[in-house]
């Protein structure tokens, strides 16, 4: 039986301490995508929070985000330009300060790109406006990507790999989960392109696959051996009517890509570590998935095992105590803590340590100034209408200065909103 302190090894000879590891979480932090001294702060609380920390999605290129931004100064972070690198170093070194590995998350926020649209900027995605993709639950336009701009991201992808090794970062995270630009191209509800980039299951594939390529290429020209490379997948794309994808196609591409490349690990990103098919992955309003994509028993975590070929696999989900964080390593070899370490970045210590009943379960507003939430997250979880709340957040409600989520932003009226 493997024990949350066992240590493990990838494929190319990185080795973490336990089984452990911090996801990437938003910190809405950034400043005109900046890292922030709140920035470090947050992840030099957490420096301990796992044996491996992954950096909140960083957008490769100028076009790629922020995403999930109100207002300047709650920003995401960026990683598509040279002049990021030093607060870049910054960050890799608060990440490592205690031994853990840092791992940089790269990812292209494609129609979820929001602020962009307040600043009256276009949003992209595979397909748009241009080809009847209008995404009428979203109060901003969304355009097509031309084939000339998906080679450049796909570009601006290796490019912010490279950064990340010149940062000091241990590995990368390629994010193709919760319906960024990866996965819009892999959906066949947002991808209605009818060239190399769409149509088939297979063409759906090919961007995914190229931006896998373009990153595994820079870590082999410029990397040290045993640098991580993983890939980050929601299992499927089912909202009521609405079907992306399934777990029968995601597995296809998982197996395509830990066929094509040695990758370190694969990471399924779910509401819990047990899920199965049709359960909610993301917030479902359009309601539940017909029965028939209920057809399996097994997690997705036991599922995805017979397509990583070598490949480690994380799960996450709902993780706050170490009866469940034992319950998942018993289906994959790394378990991500994402909202309890938010809370009480000592968690893994805790748990690690047999020290269990001293967890902290609920926000505080003493606990705010202990765990270094930035601004921006206060502001997001002291909302009163929270996407997925954490424990406690009425406790600090007398903290929250506005623009904290979907239900209190206005959109300005200018040429990109509708």
């Amino acid at each position: 039986m493997t024990n949350l302190n066992d240590s493990l090894t990838f494929r190319h000879g990185t080795t973490l301490d336990n089984r452990l590891v911090l996801p990437s979480m938003l910190t809405n932090s950034g400043e005109d995508g900046y890292i922030t001294q709140d920035t470090l702060d947050y992840y030099r609380a957490r420096a301990k929070s796992g044996s491996m920390l992954m950096t909140e999605y960083m957008y490769v290129t100028e076009n790629g985000g922020p995403a999930l931004t109100w207002k300047r100064g709650r920003e995401q972070l960026a990683a598509y330009d040279d002049q990021f690198l030093p607060q870049l170093k910054k960050l890799a070194q608060t990440m490592k300060s205690t031994g853990s590995k840092a791992v940089m998350q790269i990812a292209h926020t494609g129609r979820e790109a929001n602020y962009r649209a307040m600043q009256g900027e276009k949003v992209y995605a595979p397909t748009g406006l241009e080809d009847g993709n209008d995404f009428s639950f979203l109060a901003y336009k969304v355009h097509s990507l031309s084939d000339e701009q998906i080679r450049e991201i796909i570009a601006g992808f290796g490019k912010a790999t490279k950064r990340a090794i010149d940062a000091g970062f241990d590995g990368v995270e390629i994010h193709g989960a919760n319906h960024y630009l990866i996965q819009q191209f892999v959906s066949a509800y947002s991808n209605h392109r009818t060239d190399h980039w769409g149509g088939s299951v297979e063409k759906r594939m090919n961007f995914p696959l190229a931006v896998v390529k373009t990153v595994m290429d820079t870590v082999n020209k410029y990397a040290p051996k045993n640098f991580i490379v993983g890939y980050r997948i929601s299992p499927e794309e089912i909202h009521g009517k609405n079907v992306g994808y399934t777990w029968h196609e995601s597995t296809q591409l998982i197996n395509q890509i830990t066929k094509q490349f040695d990758l370190d690990y694969i990471h399924l990103s779910m509401l819990h570590f047990d899920s199965k098919p049709g359960d909610a992955l993301l917030l479902d309003a359009d309601g539940q998935a017909d029965n028939k994509f209920k057809d399996s028993d097994k997690p997705f975590a036991t599922l995805f095992k017979p397509y990583l070929n070598g490949s480690k696999e994380i799960i996450v989900g709902g993780i706050d105590s170490k009866a469940k964080a034992e319950a998942a390593l018993s289906l994959a070899d790394l378990v991500a803590v994402g909202r309890e370490n938010i809370i009480d970045p000592d968690f893994a210590e805790k748990v690690l340590n047999n020290q269990e009943d001293q967890i902290i379960k609920s926000l505080s507003v003493e606990q705010t100034k202990q765990n270094h939430m930035t601004p921006g997250l206060i502001d997001t979880f002291s909302a009163p209408t929270v996407a997925i709340p954490l424990s406690g957040a009425e406790n600090i409600q007398s903290l929250h200065q506005g623009f904290g989520g979907w239900t209190e932003m206005t959109y300005p009226r200018n040429s990109e909103t509708k």
